[in-house]
């Protein structure tokens, strides 16, 4: 069976050594993309025979194309652009009018006036002069926009040339050697099994290529606990097509993670965000697992009840009844789920209505069994004006207590008024706090860090469950927090971080970026979608510097349905307030944005291509805003191949080593906001959010008040969080009695943990970035020792850019230029290493 590693090369870095290469040939095209060959994978591949370097030649340019979008044919309406795009949009429209409505074939031309020029294109059949509109130029129907075929008369060669050389190449990604591509896949899909946030769903992919490709085996690779309820559900999946169902009830704790697992065989989403489109049957073997398991699970009607409408649907596809004599817990929660009328006349009644009996929380009404579940209870405690006691019970779930905790402060802050007994009230929380955060995931005591400390006024930013991420704003007016409770809190929350990281191998340096704190931590990334460069929402970074920025969309149409799609930019002033677009309607914007024209069909295998071209200098306004719409309402996920990004002073029209960022356009959206770029401070918010959307004629016209509400909020809604800054100083203080720090500048400083000093005073002083004695040394220095006292190099750099050779280091960067024979680590395997022990965790959290 072929290796997956080949599917893998940007998540690995590292292609198969026993793979064939042309070399030199290889090399100058890996080159022409931004990727370098190290010298160990150089000697590996070098001597081996050209048939096989066709092959996996192009399998390894192919994926490595794909990441930079450089595996479509990029043709855009105007094919001189930017130098052929009218300077009068309204003009181009109306020209386009009137060859629609008046041209006639045996007349002249109604704009020119000239005789024989006027013949119909394919497949549109629009009549179009040869005199008035430029084949060499447009690469579509001029009046329509819509593709025509490749052989049509009307198409004309481009006199314009168009090359991608440059002199020297600035961005490289170092491909190494893999020796051995079973323990890559292995040592790979061990690291996404033990992962403690959330993945995208691109990622669940490529774990579901790990375990199908290397099924049996990678039974051996399963911990015994795997954290992430999506990932676990994930493998469960894999496992019960594969007839391991024993696995199911090991790793399987509430009913909601056989939900996630049913959702997942069923083609769904295991976050349980978007509903499986049918359900399908499930073989007699599967049934009878799904339903021992959830038989001797203790809360189980209380689980069903969270996702009541989706078990519902589900109990028809495991029939429960029928087995109601073999499972008669199953048989007793779905009948409550359903409201089942109880026959005491009927063995089946008798039986269910006994076992009933004997369950103090349920009780029997009109032949139907009721329940009190434990979310009834905590919400009427706190509608009562009891946070007290709604605190206490939350408490025995830690996971939960610490996802409410801000709400508890703040609700019991405000009903004790702030002084006297309304201080004394909210130490009830807090005394439960120190007990919880022992047996609670890192992403979950970093996301409640954040709420705690994020200030009241501004905006909140709520983005719904649900595979489009729709999003909705509301004015902050929740009570603030006494300083001394929200020091309080972050004292315990951070403490728990420090003391986990305090357990792990200690190191002889650490070497960080301060550029990190413009980074969000990735306490969930389950809507993320596939990015070059990985960022997590929330995260600002610096807009490129030089003159031209160009946006950039490529979209394919599936067979028999057209889509149109747009790229879009909305510009806007210091108050949010509009202040112009570019996009089909306006195709220049004064002298700072070009459209390269609106191509309104996609077929393969051309596709179509959109640019807009951005003079950061010549924009008045203050913020600017991309957006990509779906204009006739297909959702992205039926596209066969879509994506967008940006490119920084691009060589060309489509330049692979000019992408700064490229990401795919994916799930059931239709409008994609992926950033906001603040033109004032140069920086550009990463958002990847989706408007709402419905019906015809997606534009910026009609969603401007929406992207306006969004770009507002994002400041406001991430003000708070922790950041990788926080993160790698809380590894460093705890692990590192020496630790080097990389100043936005380029220069460097060192901190030294003080005689005396303990963990939380040096994770504070780094934190805040206090003065530091400068690095006597060169930056290449910090792979060797720095000085008689502090033997040996760096094990663990976090960085922006990785532009430092750490061979052996455990190193994540943001950028991985270069970095060799590091160990590259993903920004959630930091967290990831921050677990609480195994014996803490309770499964229900």
């Amino acid at each position: 069976m072929p290796s997956p590693i080949g599917k893998l090369p940007r998540r690995l870095g590292m292609v198969p050594a026993d793979v064939p290469s042309g070399v030199a040939a290889l090399e100058f095209e890996l080159l022409q993309l931004g990727f370098l060959m190290s010298a160990e994978l150089y000697r590996a591949l070098a001597g081996l025979d050209m048939t096989e370097l066709t092959r996996v030649g192009r399998r390894l340019l192919h994926c490595l194309r794909e990441e930079v979008g450089a595996n479509a044919t990029h043709v855009p309406l105007f094919r001189k652009f930017p130098d052929s795009v009218p300077a009068d949009t309204l003009d181009f429209y109306v020209r386009r009018v009137f060859s629609l409505l008046l041209q006639d074939p045996a007349r002249p031309c109604v704009l020119c006036g000239e005789n024989g020029t006027v013949r119909p294109v394919s497949p549109c059949a629009h009549l179009v002069c040869r005199t008035c509109w430029d084949g060499a130029d447009f690469s579509a129907c001029p009046i329509c926009h819509r593709r025509i075929d490749l052989d049509d008369p009307f198409l004309r060669p481009s006199e314009r040339s168009v090359s991608l050389h440059r002199d020297a190449v600035t961005t490289t990604v170092l491909l190494g050697s893999c020796p051995d591509p079973g323990a890559a896949c292995r040592e790979l899909a061990t690291a996404m099994l033990a992962r403690r946030t959330p993945m995208p769903a691109h990622e669940r992919a490529e774990l579901e290529i790990l375990l199908e490709a290397c099924w049996p085996a990678a039974l051996s690779w399963l911990p015994e606990t795997i954290p992430v309820k999506e990932t676990r559900a994930v493998v469960l999946a894999q496992a019960l097509r594969r007839g391991a169902g024993e696995l199911l009830p090991r790793h399987a704790g509430t009913a909601t993670d056989v939900l996630r697992v049913l959702s997942t065989l069923m083609g769904g989403d295991p976050g349980l965000r978007i509903r499986p489109e049918r359900r399908t049957s499930l073989p007699r073997a599967v049934r009878r697992a799904v339903l021992a398991c959830l038989d001797g699970m203790p809360y189980l009607l209380e689980d069903l009840l969270r996702h009541r409408e989706a078990w519902k649907h589900m109990a028809e596809v495991l029939h429960p009844h029928e087995q109601h004599a073999r499972f008669p817990g199953a048989a007793l929660a779905f009948a409550a789920l359903r409201g089942t009328r109880l026959d005491p006349g009927t063995a089946f009644g008798r039986a269910l209505l006994a076992r009933a009996a004997g369950h103090p929380e349920l009780e029997v009404r009109d032949g139907r069994v009721r329940a009190t579940t434990f979310a009834s209870r905590v919400e009427t405690a706190l509608a009562d004006g009891r946070p007290a006691d709604a605190a206490a019970l939350l408490s025995h779930r830690p996971g939960e207590f610490l996802r409410r905790l801000s709400h508890l402060l703040r609700v019991t802050y405000a009903r004790g008024g702030g002084g006297g007994d309304g201080a004394r009230a909210t130490a009830s929380p807090l005394e439960s706090l120190e007990g919880a955060v022992r047996r609670v995931a890192p992403g979950v005591l970093l996301a409640a860090l954040g709420q705690i400390r994020t200030p009241p006024g501004g905006t909140r930013l709520f983005l719904p469950r649900g595979g489009t991420a729709r999003f909705r704003t509301l004015p902050d007016r929740r009570p603030a927090l006494p300083d001394e409770v929200v020091l309080e809190a972050e004292r315990v929350l951070a403490g728990e971080l420090l003391r986990r990281a305090a357990e792990l191998p200690p190191l002889r340096r650490a070497l960080l970026d301060e550029g990190l704190a413009d980074l969000v931590a990735p306490t969930s990334e389950r809507t993320a979608g596939a990015a070059l460069v990985r960022l997590a929402r929330g995260s600002t970074q610096p807009i490129p510097r030089a003159e031209r920025i160009r946006f950039f969309l490529h979209w394919a149409e599936p067979p028999g349905t057209r889509v149109d799609l747009d790229l879009s930019v909305a510009v806007f002033d210091e108050d949010w307030r509009f202040a112009g677009l570019c996009d089909y309607t306006h195709l220049r914007l004064g002298k700072g944005l070009v459209h390269s024209g609106d191509l309104t069909s996609a077929p393969e295998p051309l596709g179509a291509s959109e640019f807009i071209d951005v003079d950061v200098r010549a924009l008045p306004a203050r913020y600017l805003v991309p957006v990509v719409f779906s204009y006739n309402d297909v959702p992205f996920e039926e596209l066969p191949r879509g994506f967008a990004g940006f490119m920084e002073q691009p060589e060309g029209l489509f330049d692979p080593l000019a992408v700064r960022q490229k990401f795919d356009l994916a799930g059931p959206a239709k409008i994609l906001v992926p950033l906001v770029a603040d033109l004032w401070t140069r920086t550009m918010r990463w958002t990847d959010l989706n408007l709402s959307a419905a019906g015809y004629g997606h534009n910026v016209a009609g969603s401007a008040d929406e992207v306006a509400a969004l770009g507002a909020a994002m400041e406001s809604a991430f003000t708070g969080r922790v950041t990788l800054w926080e993160v790698a100083c809380w590894h460093a203080a705890a692990r590192a009695a020496d630790v080097v720090v990389r100043r936005r500048d380029g220069s460097l400083c060192r901190y030294e943990r003080r005689p005396g000093e303990d963990v939380e005073g040096f994770a504070a002083r780094l934190a805040a970035r206090a003065a530091a004695q400068p690095f006597e040394g060169p930056f290449e220095g910090l792979s060797e020792g720095l000085s008689e006292g502090h033997p040996g190099g760096t094990d663990l750099a976090v960085l922006v850019s990785g532009d430092v050779a750490l061979p052996g280091a455990q190193v994540y960067a943001l950028h991985p230029y270069g970095l060799g024979a590091a160990r590259l680590l993903d920004a959630a395997d930091l967290l990831s290493v921050l677990a609480p022990a195994p014996a803490a965790v309770t499964t229900r959290h």
